[in-house]
């Protein structure tokens, strides 16, 4: 057996515990990423950074990720999930603190570039262990834990509110996060599922240059996916304000929906998937990017707007869960190695797609930009048409 193999008998938890502990694992991460996300108004407004240089000072995060993808991988196949997890988890949270403190522009993308780093380490551990979780559970249960992840990241934003308007400044918001996840961290960690490695496995991970063509196809699958929730997360709001011309009440309204049908579309996944297949699902999947855009962007106005944004949010919901484990049960590679290959595809879309929806809006409409953005949805269907390994 290829894959990080689960070892019940070694683990004092049930199949139910270990889901709990590391759905948590998931919440806190989403919760410490949107607490930074909240305050990032204010840390702009302290440290006087114009829209240019904030934008070019964000690129750090993303490319700390991209740089270490090779390394959290090979680290995650020789040390195993639960260890590299259990490891990196509380610097990713104290890691948070930093932005409360930085005085420059330069340290803010250097904390950033430091946060990315430890943030991919935690991120390719994370999902190596949900995919070791859900073989110890016996059916499929990915989504769930990226329901997790939307819903800490709810909860975070939420926090932020609260302490924005309590008047509380980011450095003791950030550390009361990072006590709230260090504790997270002691409650769980000893339930997260137990696995060992296969002798084959770091003989395995020196192919990492010789990509497997499926996982390859399956990082495509994972780009235009990201590539479609960038563009969600950075232009809805415009998209709503500019081509919807939407009231300023409800200018929001879009993300919301998008939001709200993304993270209930990950709890409904799993059954899903039991009930249709993952191919199924996932060809649904882009049938619904697709179909969602299309009818924001043939229809602008308010109400059929609104519900395109809800179908693309539950269109992606899926897609990533689902080929993070289609990827981690891979027979030729080891799960940490295979995930850090399809998610180093993957998040080239996350960063590429918000800069390529400006490229195309400038030299025409944003109405443009979002019907080039839902012919991903259609390569995703056709893709997963033509992958035999996904059932």
């Amino acid at each position: 057996m290829n894959t990080e193999a689960v070892q019940i008998k070694q683990n004092i938890s049930t199949p139910n515990r270990i889901r709990l502990a590391v759905s948590l694992f998931y919440f806190g991460q989403g919760l410490c990423f949107a607490s930074w996300a909240s305050r990032i108004p204010d840390i702009k407004h302290t440290l006087n950074l114009s829209d240019a240089m904030l934008g070019s000072i964000l690129l750090a995060l993303p490319l700390g990720q991209l740089i270490t993808m090779p390394i959290s991988g090979r680290l995650v196949t020789k040390y195993g999930s639960k260890k590299m997890l259990t490891a990196v988890v509380p610097f990713y949270a104290l890691a948070l603190t930093n932005f409360g403190i930085a005085a420059a522009g330069w340290q803010l993308a250097l904390f950033l570039f430091l946060w990315g780093v430890i943030g991919n380490m935690c991120n390719i551990s994370l999902n190596t262990q949900g995919v070791v979780a859900e073989q110890a559970y016996g059916k499929p249960i990915m989504s769930s834990f990226h329901g997790a992840w939307s819903l800490g990241g709810f909860t975070g934003a939420l926090l932020g509110l609260v302490f924005i308007n309590f008047g509380q400044v980011p450095y003791a918001h950030f550390w009361i996060v990072t006590l709230i996840l260090w504790l997270n961290i002691f409650l769980n960690f000893k339930h997260l599922a137990v696995g060992t490695k296969p002798a084959v496995a770091e003989k395995k991970a020196k192919g990492f240059n010789k990509p497997d063509k499926v996982l390859i196809q399956l990082g495509i699958i994972g780009f235009c996916s990201m590539a479609t929730e960038g563009a969600m997360f950075d232009w809805s709001g415009i998209y709503f304000k500019d081509i919807v011309n939407a009231p300023a009440a409800y200018v929001v309204l879009g993300y919301a929906s998008f939001m709200i049908m993304m993270a209930a579309g990950r709890f409904l996944g799993d059954n899903m998937i039991t009930r249709f297949g993952r191919k199924r699902w996932l060809q649904f999947s882009g049938i619904m990017i697709s179909l969602g855009m299309f009818i924001s962007v043939t229809f602008p106005y308010l109400i059929p707007a609104t519900i395109g944004f809800m179908l693309v949010g539950l269109g992606v919901s899926g897609v990533v869960p689902m080929v993070y484990t289609i990827a981690g049960n891979n027979k030729k590679v080891s799960p940490g190695m295979a995930l850090a290959m399809v998610s180093g595809v993957s998040y080239f879309g996350f960063l590429l797609g918000p800069p390529l929806i400006g490229y195309i809006s400038a030299l025409a409409n944003l109405r443009y930009s979002y019907a080039i953005i839902g012919c991903f949805g259609i390569l995703i269907a056709l893709l997963v048409t033509k992958i035999k390994a996904i059932k």
